[in-house]
């Protein structure tokens, strides 16, 4: 009876939804989807509340009013998060009609538009849009190299290294990626639980050497600054069988010094001070930075000689999406006063540079002039960003006068060195057969399972306890004593 009654209701609505729509399509001038913009970011990764004391502002809300200034339209902005690029990506196998604009990471990205699974920036976005206009000349350069730049536009970026209280730690051994294979640092470290993050942390070790050997020649001017990132991300982006081995001994090895794998909580453990190092992506060290300031402990931030991983997500639009509401979305987000909002809110880098930006950086970091001392007596130095910000503002130099001890903290966090640039790499998407031998030796690196000798002599043990058992059953079988004389053996029941 429930069936029946659900099946003719169902029968009634849809009879009514379609004379509905038959009414109201000679008078809408355009479908009710037009004006609904559909958003699928990463948890936590927008400014999407209005805090004026705190520089924040909600930025959904923002856009749907800007849109209705600038065009006379309405647009509603349905926004939904998810929490791992795979969740996404298999989300959108599912349902890609469902989504206008989603937040990939480089990895991702490359899959994606390897896939044919997203559609083309207008000629309009990438000539006249404010995302051509702020974006950084480095970021627009690495993705001009790559070929993303038709297909995605930068949202946030950043380097990995390695957050250190300095009152525990001495930079100096962290100078090289190898710094935390030590028994100085037993139980005090943890490392990404992320394959690719581990992955590449295992790459650097097992090629220090061959890394630090590149990084010579070119200091003595052997190669060109392209030759030689080109060497460093041939090296970081190897997968070979011997490589992939090489990385999970590294890795497997490193386990018996380390704390544990993270994903998110390494922030509050450097703050809590239950470890003293951490593997992590510069915007979460730029977190734990400013939270543990607020309980006077200040942490460092440090890039190993040897490289470091470039990482960036950014905004692509799945084939079918309404392109027109994602690139005015993207533009919004890429004016710099927005851009400035996002970064106080979520704490990470914006791919956009412009004026605004570079003041809201100089107020934030700024130590004073050229000449300047700081608190210890000793000369303030340039740090120079012109690479970064050039190009998109009219501010002569993009220059800010620091501490030399502030370059380890959050301005050399956020907007790193172009040095720490030059010896930076994009890590590559893996295939499906990488991926899945990656993946394979990232269960036994996590797992490490039982050697073969273990399984030898925990099957011998079995072996040896069953016999001993059947031998007792045996002998009870066989040797029941035998009664006195004159006596005989009671049978159960009697």
């Amino acid at each position: 009876m429930k069936r029946t009654a659900r099946f003719f209701a169902a029968a009634l609505a849809a009879a009514m939804l379609f004379a509905s729509v038959g009414l109201l399509s000679g008078c809408a001038s355009s479908s009710s989807s037009d004006n609904v913009l559909h958003v699928y970011n990463w948890e936590d990764y927008i400014s999407d509340e209005d805090d004026a004391e705190n520089g924040y502002r909600d930025l959904i809300a923002a856009f749907e009013q800007d849109y209705k200034e600038k065009t006379g339209k309405t647009v509603t902005v349905e926004y939904s998060t998810f929490g791992t690029n795979e969740n996404m990506y298999n989300e959108l196998k599912i349902n890609a009609a469902g989504y206008d604009l989603v937040c990939p990471s480089d990895y991702m990205i490359m899959k994606m538009i390897a896939e044919g699974m997203v559609e083309e920036f207008s000629e309009d976005f990438l000539q006249n849009g404010a995302y051509s206009m702020y974006v950084s000349p480095y970021i627009k350069e690495l993705f001009d190299k790559n070929g993303w730049t038709n297909y995605s536009a930068a949202y946030m970026w950043g380097t990995m290294g390695y957050v250190y209280n300095p009152d525990y730690v001495d930079k100096e051994d962290l100078l090289s990626w190898a710094g935390i294979w030590s028994d100085k640092y037993q139980n005090k470290s943890t490392i990404k639980d992320s394959v690719r993050d581990s992955y590449f942390l295992g790459v650097a070790y097992v090629y220090r050497e061959e890394l630090n050997s590149l990084k010579a020649e070119y200091e003595a001017g052997a190669m060109t600054q392209e030759t030689y990132n080109e060497a460093v991300t041939e090296i970081m982006n190897r997968t070979d069988e011997d490589t992939i081995e090489s990385v999970k001994d590294a890795l497997i090895d490193l386990k018996k010094y380390l704390y544990g794998f993270e994903v998110d909580s390494g922030k509050q453990d450097m703050i809590t001070g239950k470890i003293t190092i951490n593997f992590a992506w510069s915007g979460d060290a730029v977190f734990a930075m400013d939270e543990a300031e607020e309980s006077d402990t200040y942490l460092n931030y440090v890039i190993p000689e040897e490289c470091s991983n470039i990482w960036f997500d950014g905004w692509v639009m799945p084939k079918g999406a309404n392109t027109e509401l994602a690139e005015a979305f993207i533009n919004f987000l890429s004016e710099p006063e927005n851009a400035v909002t996002n970064m106080n809110y979520i704490g990470y880098t914006s791919a956009v540079a412009g004026d605004a930006v570079f003041n809201e950086m100089l107020d934030w970091y700024s130590e004073g002039e050229e000449g300047d001392l700081d608190e210890n007596g000793d000369p303030l130095v340039r740090h120079d960003l012109n690479y970064f910000f050039k190009g998109t503002g009219e501010i002569e130099d993009y220059s800010i006068w620091v501490s030399e001890e502030s370059l380890d903290r959050q301005v050399g966090a956020q907007y790193p060195t172009e040095e720490v640039i030059e010896r930076s790499a994009v890590m590559q998407y893996f295939d499906d057969d990488t991926n899945a031998a990656v993946n394979e030796m990232w269960e036994e690196i996590k797992g490490q399972p039982i050697p073969l000798w273990a399984y030898i002599v925990i099957a011998a043990v079995i072996v040896i306890g069953l016999l001993i058992g059947l031998s007792f059953l045996y002998k009870g079988k066989r040797s029941e004593p035998k009664p006195k004389k004159g006596y005989r053996v009671l049978k159960r029941g009697e």
